[in-house]
């Protein structure tokens, strides 16, 4: 068995959001397949703080600095016509680090972790290359470009059209593509203009010991203030879980007071931007911020509302808060790539209206509440394991024969 490359567009320590609950875990499974040299960006001094830990799993790596602002990597972009998401990622130090690991080690696969690292796999290498794409970034930022307006628009129109290129021509390098659901991988294969590779979907799954209700105390701020309580967990850099909020404050709480005034919305997450910043203690409004651990948070809540309007992949916040055995009343994107039962594991409405009655509903009904809440922890426990979910690892990389279990 030779060794993996693998490559991630960031450090996939700690596992504390989406994409690096994910690279955190494809890199723990292929760790314990055959030794990983593990190249990577840092966004900060907390995630250069995790090097200790991704040393004592890698057989080597090379953990970088992201210097780059945003203005200039944009700049970069226009000048050599490439996706800002790319540029953004550009960096010679990890080219020639990539160089001497091939160079000197018997690589056999490359795993590259999101469409960014894509541009550092060699045209010579001819071992396997995996692309785990997650979602379609393409699809992503056109619909950022339709609904915009002036530069940014059009920079957003730019990437959608750009990045869907550079979807293409990953496809004709990898092995295999992987999405994050069915759905997605549908819609991915669906934008090629030739099925050179194939083209599968890889799922998300959750730690459900570690997300388990039992033994966690509610939040203490959170739990004196009084009911229905509804959280909304994420990134809150991220435009998506901003607009889902936006909607949640404007919209969908109003219409969820008139029946039931006491409620109020706890939105939880890093880097919550200044529009929402002003919207703490106004209204039943609650904006946290950044937390260590988000199992209180959701412990202290009634039910998880996640409104979202632009959804791409499967929704970590949503499999984390059944697993805590919360009722979760989301949109129908936001429950994309979940083979959950409507009404009996989730509760999922698209209008304003229909999500605000789902939530007055649960917030009427305790025991409803209660029965939601365990049907969705045990279809987790049974369906939404990161162990199934990346039982496919062995066979991609040539260990057909193997399972996870039969490896570590």
């Amino acid at each position: 068995m030779g060794e993996i490359l693998f490559l991630a567009h960031r450090i996939p320590f700690p596992p504390d959001r989406g994409d690096k609950i994910r690279s955190h875990n494809v890199l723990k499974a292929l760790a314990s397949l055959a030794p990983v040299h593990l190249g990577c960006f840092a966004d900060d001094a907390a995630d250069h703080a995790c090097e200790g830990e991704m040393a004592a799993l890698a057989a080597s790596h090379l953990l970088l600095a992201r210097g780059k602002s945003l203005p200039r990597a944009g700049i970069e972009a226009l000048a050599v016509g490439l996706p800002l998401s790319l540029t953004a990622f550009r960096d010679p130090r990890m080219t020639r680090w990539i160089e001497g690991v091939l160079k000197n080690r018997p690589i056999e696969t490359i795993f590259v972790f999101s469409g960014q690292m894509a541009q550092y796999v060699p045209e010579s290498f001819r071992g396997r290359v995996i692309v785990d794409l997650v979602d379609v970034d393409s699809a992503k930022f056109e619909a950022y470009g339709a609904v915009g307006r002036g530069f940014r628009s059009w920079m957003e129109r730019r990437e959608g059209r750009l990045l869907r290129a550079e979807e293409a021509r990953i496809a004709r390098r990898a092995d295999r593509t992987l999405l994050v659901s069915k759905a997605e991988a549908a819609l991915f294969a669906a934008r090629l203009d030739d099925r050179a590779s194939t083209v599968e979907a890889m799922g998300n799954g959750i730690d459900s010991a570690l997300f388990d209700p039992t033994g966690v105390a509610p939040e203490p701020r959170m739990a004196a203030i009084s009911g229905p309580r509804l959280v909304f967990t994420g990134q809150m850099d991220y435009a998506p879980n901003v607009a889902a909020v936006e909607r949640a404050i404007t919209r969908i709480l109003p219409l969820v007071r008139a029946r039931c005034p006491d409620a109020s919305l706890h939105v939880v997450g890093r880097n919550p931007p200044p529009s929402l910043l002003a919207r703490h203690g106004r209204e039943s409004v609650h904006v946290w911020g950044r937390v260590e651990d988000i199992r209180p948070w959701l412990t202290a809540a009634d039910m998880a509302l996640v409104p979202l309007e632009m959804a791409r992949g499967v929704q970590n916040k949503v499999l984390e808060a059944m697993a805590m055995e919360l009722p979760v009343v989301l949109s129908p994107g936001a429950a994309t790539g979940i083979e959950a039962e409507d009404g009996r594991h989730f509760v999922v409405a698209e209008s304003d209206a229909a999500l605000a009655d789902a939530v007055i509903a649960l917030a009427e009904d305790r025991d409803r509440r209660h029965a939601m809440g365990q049907a969705a922890r045990a279809w987790i426990c049974t369906h939404a394991s990161w162990e199934s979910a990346l039982a496919v690892l062995p066979r991609m990389i040539g260990m057909e024969k193997e399972s996870l279990i039969d490896a570590a």
